[in-house]
């Protein structure tokens, strides 16, 4: 063999010997941190992208950004987008290029540049996280070394990390669903319950061929052959230990923790059945060879107790019994409207493609990005028979499409500028979507975070109810054991005093009680929200049943949020058309629907050509000034006539105000404005120099459901008030017209917060319905509703400080009685099902200690009471 060769055979045995010695390594938890090799250097497209936001001081002109762009994006990994008007870059980059590299490109054009404060917090969170994860790994080292924890946890704790360092290196670390659905549910980790992971299919299955042989052996006397009651007590051991084992394990559980477990009666009777019944076959005459059983499962014969009895099917059925209720407990309590919306939660790693201007060629292009990239303002392509992954506006192409089940609509036509929301299926033809909000800002992952966040915290509440019900436990075992002494002292039948005293323990139901609550709350939280409508908690849903009065703000809840001008009524000797021009000019940059009404009438006058030449095509204006009241203040160009005809143009202060009383319209109004201020809708006055000129009325699109809602809430008994900002005239036509019965008018929007309390404080229960606008009316009222929810961070959910206690999604004012028929429902079968719980108990150990129930009669009463509560909460879904 050649020298070549035995050279290059020897590299490949110490390449392969370094290969072995890294993934040995790895596996033993050593060298977890990430190594960059030359070829990973290389390759950046398989890195994490990052967003940097920059504030750039010196820009010159916007042609020089062309250059500055240029050589950012020579950086690899780097995408740029610089803005001159907001002196503002945005830059995707991959996590290995150090702001400090992109600031000193900025630096090279004479450029200052500074992260934003937003880019500073997330890169802080960044080192904090790979700081914490260092930190992790030498604990993870120091516990490996430690001699005191065993193989198996040690091995087990080295693969979790093993696959935590692989996960977050391939880019994306996948949440798994089990632990999603241990959170949702609401029983897991307490001890108050089972173990729900231990109650199985499996230990069901093999459970019950044994309990079914030693059943049929105990329960019919005809197939009963010497020894059976031998063969039945082996056969029982696999049931009552290993299968009864969750059962078992939650009562020690309890006990370690000084608290009583829910099952720890099933556990004791099934123990106690148990060595009661071997003891009876070491001691008495069960054990001998020719012994029959003659069981009766109700008003047992006192006699056949006298010659001893077994209990081993008392063992076995309650076992199995218990299995098969907690299974199909567990099903139906599951939350299956988490589950829906996580499955309608947009994956960041999908593709989608999204028509974008090239930065330097103007040139349009189709890019096939994930969703994670997509920016504001782009137009995504939607496919048919996909999901929705944006919030955003048609731009182009017409659909229909089915909503989410969050809105509980049926399908609908989309087309150019109608808006459309992540989470739902575009079904017929392809559209194109202007986007608006992307990733955790959709209001599907808003609502999911409401109605998760509303799940955890009734889970918390209710530990209360469940702990309240534990205390039934130790009730129940003093119970046993007085009715065990008293019939034995009283009867001289032990037998018959265990037996009543096991019947005891079978027949309580402390899991039908803890269950009357929880699961009819979580149902009718889940059934609000496919109606469109978010509820807080289950105290919300108390709070409505107790609601008596209803306070609804006019805008944004009764009426669309859309308003147009009705009519323009000029004073003697006044130009209308000049009134609306400069009335549409004093709120050019205000957003509000009035501010937008004028604008829009002013211009559609202006492009008419109505006025002529008297009245100016463009008004200049001023600085405007919102005052305290609501009134815009500015200085405006208007024509102004001298005494010698002569026209000139002249600044003069002009005001546009809104009257909130009769009488601030009969002190300052001529005649003919007052008329025009009281006949119409709201009204809106018009003053330059001192003098009001005119009045605007507008007029509220109101909902086309809006009387049918207010006549269904004041069937229901609830009193029906509206809160308006207009004289009481105005108010109370509208009030008229859609059937309400008080108007509370002439409130500045600063003064409604205290209205709301003052109709509190005369001893109502006040429920506040309004939109965005009016939410410190909502947080002092007793419930505050919110509607017409533009944007998800209206739908904050904290606990200190929540936006509304419950928020309407769906367009429909119908919703609002919708919502106070759920919470009475609620009440009524909360109410029933507690009702319903206590009488059980208390009726079922009457009769267990009277001697009147067989304990194996007992053990499917209380499986039933459990199975009849969870079907009167299941109801609640199908509202």
């Amino acid at each position: 063999m050649s020298a070549s060769s035995e050279s290059s055979s020897v590299d490949k045995a110490v390449d392969t010997a370094i290969t072995d010695a890294k993934t040995a390594a790895l596996q033993a938890g050593i060298g977890l941190t990430r190594l960059i090799e030359s070829d990973e250097e290389e390759d950046v497209s398989s890195d994490i992208k990052v967003s940097l936001a920059f504030e750039l001081e010196g820009l010159d002109s916007a042609p020089s950004l062309i250059a500055l762009e240029k050589a950012l994006e020579e950086i690899p990994g780097v995408s740029a987008d610089l803005i001159y008007p907001s002196q503002t870059a945005w830059i995707t980059a991959t996590d290995r290029v150090h702001p400090d590299t992109l600031i000193e490109t900025f630096a090279e054009f004479g450029i200052r540049a500074q992260l934003s404060n937003s880019s500073l917090l997330r890169r802080h969170q960044q080192i904090s996280a790979e700081v914490s994860r260092e930190a992790r790994i030498d604990r993870y080292r120091s516990r490996m070394s430690a001699k005191r924890i065993s193989p198996r946890v040690r091995r087990h704790n080295r693969e979790e990390m093993i696959h935590a360092v692989r996960a977050r290196e391939s880019g994306w670390i996948k949440r798994k669903h089990h632990s999603s659905a241990q959170q949702e549910d609401p029983m897991s980790g307490d001890v108050l319950f089972t173990a729900r992971a231990l109650i199985t299919p499996m230990r069901l299955w093999v459970s019950l061929p044994f309990a079914l042989i030693v059943l049929g052996l105990s329960l019919y006397p005809a197939v009963q052959f010497d020894y059976w009651q031998w063969l039945s007590a082996a056969l029982s051991i696999p049931v009552v230990v290993w299968g009864a084992w969750p059962f078992h394990r939650a009562a020690a559980g309890g006990i370690r923790r000084g608290i009583s477990a829910l099952d720890a009666t099933s556990s004791i009777a099934i123990a106690a059945a148990y060595l009661w019944s071997i003891a009876m076959l070491l001691f008495e005459s069960p054990g001998n060879k020719s012994w029959r059983s003659y069981p009766s499962w109700f008003a047992f014969d006192h006699g056949t107790l006298t010659q001893n009895e077994i209990y081993f099917d008392v063992a076995c059925g309650i076992t199995v019994l218990l299995l098969a209720g907690r299974l199909l407990t567990r099903r139906r309590s599951q939350s299956s409207l988490l589950a829906e919306l996580a499955r309608l939660q947009i994956n960041p790693l999908r593709t989608v493609t999204v028509v974008r201007k090239h930065r330097m060629t103007r040139v349009v292009e189709e890019l096939n990005i994930p969703v994670q990239e997509v920016r504001v303002n782009d137009d995504v392509k939607v496919p048919p028979n996909t999901m929705i992954p944006v919030d955003g506006t048609v731009i182009g192409g017409g659909s229909k499409i089915a909503a989410s089940i969050i809105m509980g609509q049926d399908p609908r036509v989309v087309k150019v500028n109608d808006r459309v929301f992540a989470g739902s299926v575009n079904i017929d033809a392809e559209l194109k979507v202007r986007v608006v909000r992307t990733g955790h800002r959709t209001r599907i992952a808003a609502v999911h975070r409401w109605v998760k966040e509303a799940t955890f915290r009734e889970n918390r509440h209710n530990r209360a109810a469940i702990r309240s019900a534990g205390n039934l436990v130790p009730i129940t075992f003093s119970l046993a054991v007085v009715d065990f002494c008293l019939w034995a002292l009283i009867s001289g039948n032990i037998n018959a005093a265990f037996t009543t005293a096991l019947a005891v323990l079978a027949c309580v139901a402390p899991v039908a009680l803890a269950l009357s609550a929880p699961l009819a709350t979580r149902n009718s939280i889940e059934a609000a929200a496919r109606h469109g409508v978010l509820v807080r908690s289950g105290e919300i849903f108390r709070m409505l049943d107790d609601v008596d009065t209803t306070v609804f703000n006019r805008g944004g809840t009764l009426t669309d949020g859309e308003m147009t001008v009705e009519t323009v009524t000029a004073d003697k000797g006044e130009d209308p058309e000049l009134v609306l021009r400069v009335a549409g000019a004093l709120a050019m940059e205000s957003q509000h629907a009035i501010s937008k009404a004028l604008v829009k009438a002013s211009r559609e006058a202006r492009d008419s050509g109505a006025g002529g030449d008297d009245v100016p095509h463009w008004i200049e204006v001023g600085n405007v000034e919102i005052t305290e009241e609501g009134s815009f203040l500015a200085t405006v160009e208007l024509p102004i006539i001298k005494p010698t005809g002569e026209k000139v143009m002249r600044s003069v202060e002009a005001t546009l105000w809104r009257p909130r009383s009769m009488t601030e319209v009969r002190e300052h109004l001529s005649p003919r404005l007052v008329a025009a201020a009281t006949s119409g809708g709201a009204p809106l006055i018009v003053r330059w120099k001192g003098k009001d000129r005119g009045v605007i009325t507008l007029n509220d699109h109101v909902r086309t459901d809006a009387s049918d809602a207010i006549l269904a809430i004041e069937e229901q008994g609830i009193e029906t008030m509206m809160l308006s900002r207009d004289t009481y005239p105005v108010a109370r036509r509208y009030a008229d017209s859609l059937g309400i019965t008080h108007v509370l008018a002439g409130i500045a929007p600063g003064k409604k917060s205290q209205v709301v309390r003052a109709v509190h404080t005369r001893g109502s229960t006040v429920a506040m319905i309004g939109d965005g606008s009016v939410l410190d009316c909502l947080k002092v009222a007793d419930v505050g509703i919110l509607m017409g929810v533009d944007r998800p961070s209206e739908l904050r959910d904290d606990a200190d400080d929540p936006a509304a206690d419950v928020v309407v999604l769906r367009e429909a004012v119908m919703s609002v009685p919708v919502l106070f028929r759920l919470a009475r429902r609620y009440a009524r079968l909360v109410n029933g099902n507690i009702a319903l719980a206590w009488i059980y108990n208390g009726v079922a150990m009457v009769f267990a200690i009277s001697g009147l129930l067989h304990p194996m009669a007992a053990t499917v009463a209380m499986l039933a009471s459990s199975l009849l509560i969870e079907w009167r909460s299941g109801r609640a879904r199908r509202f």
